[in-house]
């Protein structure tokens, strides 16, 4: 087995340690300064859409739409301002075209995506109930709050730490028999000795995956006086830093758990299994074999994770082994050393108003500036603040050769001459953000412009922006102009 250490880690990284200096991040400013120059002229619902498919009531309004299709907390969504932004439950928009989604737990269809639809963000860091793969071919990025729920789930850990440590709901259950029957004072002292546990405190603890639920737990964990080792293939230096000092860090699972009184599990859901590069059913026969018969295992991250019939023979081997899952489990339901929550990790007031407000600014900073972050589709991408008196306009292509040349050359065609620009590619997708000088004159015409551009093999969509709210935004969808 071979572990690291920490510290010895900052050294070969020759990252400096901060020690317990409080570093305050200044948010990302979401004024954008406003394009100030001649009116844009640009086709609106004008092109793809069916003669009474769009009312003319809804063509006037000069303000992006968010829809929403779960209650979102109203503390996140109040990031949208009122002179911008309408924020409409989706079974209460009345035909009124979509420009942002925004959800929780709610199964997305594709036809509830509308052809207006610039981007979808997930109040959660899980995307499995988006279809991410055919957004991504639509040219439309899908965004989630990394981070937001953290402290809650790590939270339900500790929680389950104790739980998994003691046998407090058992006896919970006994107590209450017991008051059923009057027996309780008679009984509290003779019975105590059926849940007899033990202490956390210099116990080790495994923590496998290192983001930002994994590095929380393993801070509050060592507080708490464990002993600690993690593993984590994708272990960057800046979660790293996050991390307990001293910690081990092991080269596999399984040489992480296998002296582990504690097992957390943090990682994500990949489809397929492990031989094919996937996570589901990773802690299996080949991970438990390796664990102590007394080992409590914490799984707050997907049942998916566990392989349910591996889990149950580890358990019914004789040893004081448990299973503390925060999710539904058909076949461990009912075992003895098992404990089942229901789905209670980011189940608090303070991660749904955290996750509401991240998403709401990342759909603001995509919409007003053409800026990605925490995209799960198409890659971070940021452009430089631009000139009140320049005009900026977003595409979205296939990455493939020659597509970024044909796109310059449009704008060279129209003489328009380019300030500045940034390309940036995720697997099948690239994203640009490019900022024109508009040509001399009393208004600047682009619905030419934009349909040449957007209807060239390889583009996905375009934006043209700095005009009125929601407006500008083109797309190519099998060979229809939808502007």
């Amino acid at each position: 087995m071979t572990l690291l250490r920490i510290t010895a880690t900052r050294t070969a990284l020759r990252v400096p340690f901060i020690g317990t200096k409080t570093t305050t991040v200044t948010p990302v400013s979401l004024s954008a300064r406003c394009y100030s120059g001649h009116p844009i002229k640009v086709t609106h619902y004008e092109s793809g859409w069916t003669a009474d498919g769009v009312d003319d009531s809804i063509k006037g309004i000069e303000k992006y739409c968010t829809q929403t299709f779960n209650k979102i907390s109203q503390v996140g969504l109040s990031v949208f301002p009122k002179d911008l932004y309408d924020v409409i439950p989706r079974d209460e928009a009345h035909g009124r075209p979509a420009h942002a989604l925004m959800l929780r737990s709610h199964k997305l269809q594709e036809d509830q995506v509308d052809p207006s639809v610039r981007a979808i963000a997930r109040c959660g860091a899980g995307t499995n109930n988006i279809p991410v793969a055919r957004m991504t071919e639509l040219g439309i990025p899908v965004f989630n709050t990394p981070g937001a729920n953290a402290n809650a789930v790590k939270e339900l850990v500790l929680c389950g730490l104790f739980l998994g440590s003691r046998r407090v709901i058992d006896g919970i259950n006994h107590m209450k028999d017991l008051g059923k029957q009057g027996l309780a004072r008679e009984r509290v002292e003779k019975d105590k000795a059926l849940f007899g546990g033990r202490e956390i405190k210099g116990k080790r603890l495994a923590v496998i995956g290192l983001g930002h639920i994994g590095a929380a737990t393993a801070r509050d964990a060592h507080s708490l006086g464990m002993d600690l080792v993690g593993y984590d293939p994708g272990l960057s230096v800046k979660s790293a830093m996050k991390l307990p000092r001293n910690m081990d860090l092991a080269d596999s699972i399984s040489s992480a758990v296998a002296n582990a009184d504690y097992i957390s599990l943090n990682i994500p859901y990949i489809k397929g299994t492990p031989e094919e590069g996937g996570t589901h059913g990773i802690i299996g026969h080949a991970v438990l074999r390796h664990m102590k018969s007394d080992a409590v295992i914490l799984n707050f991250a997907r049942g998916e994770l566990v392989d349910s019939v591996a889990m149950k023979e580890f358990l019914d081997k004789g040893g004081e082994g448990r299973y503390i899952s925060d999710f539904p489990d058909d076949v461990l339901w009912n075992h003895e050393n098992v404990v089942i929550i229901p789905h209670l990790g980011a189940s608090t007031g303070e991660a749904e108003d955290s996750a509401a407000a991240m998403a709401a600014e990342t759909l603001r900073l995509y919409l007003e500036h053409g800026t990605i972050r925490h995209s799960v589709n198409f890659p971070d991408t940021s452009l430089q603040e631009k000139d009140s008196n320049h005009i900026r306009i977003t595409v979205v292509n296939k990455n493939k050769p020659g597509v970024l040349s044909a796109i310059t050359d449009v704008f060279a065609k129209h003489g328009l001459n380019i300030v500045q620009q940034i390309n940036h590619s995720r697997g099948e997708i690239a994203y640009n953000v490019i900022d024109i000088e508009p040509a001399a004159g009393d208004s600047h015409d682009f619905r030419e412009l934009q349909k040449e551009l957007t209807m060239h093999d390889g583009i996905l969509s375009s934006r043209i922006m700095g005009g009125v709210a929601g407006n500008g935004y083109a797309r190519n969808i099998d060979g229809t102009y939808y502007a």
